[in-house]
């Protein structure tokens, strides 16, 4: 009985967070998306940042994506699966780590929302005052 292997990663950006499964493929590989395909989920730029680093790397074509992807919109979570798939690239072969990093897929963005503030209308806008 053979043993399937996976390599899992979990990439985050914002609130978003990917769940990120590769499984080496020899045959046609597939890319799905909380059980969509990739095309069918993503568009346009997102689609190309998703695969960014696979292209990197040159294994578009050897692997089964599965991802299950929840939180944010689809800038946060394209970014989240990036991240994912480039942590569970370097899973699986940690020579990637070089161009991975050097192209910045394995940084993880800190950015997020500031929160707002007691006496603002928001997290640095001050309510308009006058002197008379």
């Amino acid at each position: 009985m053979s043993e399937q292997r996976y390599y899992y990663a979990a990439g985050r950006r914002k609130t978003s967070v990917a769940k990120v499964y590769l499984e080496p493929s020899v045959k046609a590989t597939s890319f799905e998306v909380n059980g969509k395909t990739l095309a069918e989920y993503f568009y346009g730029e997102y689609l190309g940042n998703v695969q960014a680093p696979l292209v990197l790397v040159e294994m578009l074509d050897k692997f089964n994506v599965k991802i299950v992807v929840s939180g944010g919109g689809y800038a946060s979570q394209s970014d989240a699966v990036r991240h994912g798939v480039a942590r569970a690239l370097e899973e699986y072969n940690p020579n990637f780590r070089i161009a991975l990093k050097a192209a910045g897929f394995l940084t993880r963005d800190p950015r997020r929302k500031e929160r707002k503030k007691f006496g603002l209308k928001k997290a640095r806008k001050s309510p308009s005052w006058s002197k008379r």
